[in-house]
């Protein structure tokens, strides 16, 4: 349908702010943090245009599932963007009449 998934291999301490550069890209659907097994710990489904004071208590919660341990992988589903531009009728063609 248009998504693709990539993963992230991080540390502890870096977790937190890779979660938050993937949320700014502003493509990403859902986020799944795993263990070092390849549990997930943690998922974050995600809608455009949420930021700032909502995600306040996700970033928490982060927080502390990275002083958990100290290797994760970071599941990223993303929205392809030509998918994308197609549903929100940037593809229309725009020859003048």
């Amino acid at each position: 349908m248009g998504n693709r998934t990539e993963e992230f291999k991080v540390s502890g301490e870096k977790l937190l702010q890779q979660v938050k550069d993937l949320v700014h890209q502003g493509n990403v659907r859902r986020i799944t943090i795993k263990n070092k097994d390849g549990i997930a710990l943690f998922e974050v489904p995600l809608t455009a245009g949420v930021v700032g004071v909502v995600l306040l208590p996700v970033w928490a919660a982060i927080g502390a599932v990275a002083a958990l341990a100290a290797s994760y992988t970071i599941a990223v589903e993303l929205v392809d963007a030509s998918a994308k531009s197609t549903v929100e009728g940037s593809s229309v063609d725009k020859t003048e009449v």
